[in-house]
């Protein structure tokens, strides 16, 4: 019991380093190609919209997903990934809210909503894996009350195979940890979300 803990924590610090971008072995990578990630649902750096807010922890929102797309992926791209962290949560490491994998190389963007494992509308091959609320789904922001406006970094990766080696039940630190090492190329959208009461 003792050491899966350890492990869980030591995987749960790279985690956040990679999706910080923080570690020495990311800056060490020299990503240069860049991909191009919008949203008619979020703006660079705007508030997030009341629909993609959570209903949870005193939050009572629709929680819907946002549309994601992306472009520009370089050669060598067999499938891509999509995350949403917030690297400002109160709790040492962040907090991931969404982690989408496995996501045919063909495919350009997620459609609102794709983030409910009931909707079905998830591209075909494509795995939601356990996010900080403990099960696979998207789970929008709700940050505490009186906080600054926290950020959400919404990450679209390029991967170079077709399938990670992780499954929906893998946390998703984990599943960061495997992306870390299959990264060809990636894009950050970032949407800020706060509230007072």
């Amino acid at each position: 019991m003792v050491r899966r803990i350890v492990v869980m924590v030591a995987a749960l610090a790279i985690g956040a380093a990679f999706a910080a971008g923080a570690s020495a072995a990311d800056k060490n990578k020299k990503v240069t190609h860049r991909l191009k990630v919008t949203s008619a649902d979020i703006a660079p750096r705007g508030t997030i919209k009341d629909e993609q807010v959570g209903n949870s922890f005193g939050c009572k929102s629709p929680n819907v997903s946002p549309e994601i797309k992306w472009s520009r992926a370089p050669e060598g791209t067999k499938s891509f990934a999509v995350t949403m962290f917030d690297p400002d949560a109160p709790t040492g490491s962040g907090f991931w809210h969404w982690v989408v994998f496995n996501i045919p190389a063909d495919v350009t963007e997620l459609p609102k909503g794709a983030g409910d494992p009931k909707a079905g509308t998830m591209p075909a091959g494509a795995v939601q894996s356990r996010t900080d609320f403990g099960a696979p789904g998207y789970g929008g922001p709700c940050p505490p009350a009186g906080d600054k406006p926290h950020r959400y970094r919404i990450s679209v990766f390029a991967v170079d195979v077709d399938r990670l080696d992780t499954d929906a039940d893998t946390p998703a630190a984990v599943v960061g940890f495997n992306l870390h090492y299959h990264t060809l190329a990636k894009g950050v959208l970032t949407g800020t979300y706060g509230r007072s009461q």
